[in-house]
């Protein structure tokens, strides 16, 4: 799947994320890499910033908050459980929705518990 393919699947799952959530985003932008750190080469998004539940009256004139999706981790962990494109869409999405639940402030247990690990 080439780089536009995968983008094109993100912009799909953010398109998915329902707008009375989206509306509540503030000051995020998402963003495609094709390998994570070399630290963790498994690691299939990332979420860094402040989470809406932290942020306070000093919470102004920062950088946007940044979600990321990689790319390679994602191809390869569905092409190892035998996957299509399907399989790739399906983890694309859980992917977005786990790293902008990191954004309102949910913690990995409670995504695990929701089926978002």
């Amino acid at each position: 799947m080439t780089r536009e393919e995968f983008e094109e699947l993100v912009a799909e799952a953010l398109d998915r994320i329902p707008p009375e959530l989206t509306r509540l985003m503030d000051n995020v932008a998402v963003f495609v890499e094709d390998e994570p750190p070399a630290e963790d080469p498994e690691l299939l998004g990332l979420y860094e910033g402040t989470p809406l539940t932290e942020r306070g009256e000093w919470y102004a004139g920062v950088l946007p908050d940044r979600i990321t999706v990689y790319r390679g981790p994602t191809l390869r962990m569905c092409e190892r459980d035998g996957g299509d494109r399907e399989l790739v869409v399906e983890e694309v999405e859980i992917t977005v929705v786990h790293e902008i639940a990191h954004h309102f402030g949910i913690d990995d247990e409670r995504l695990h518990a929701l089926g978002y690990g």
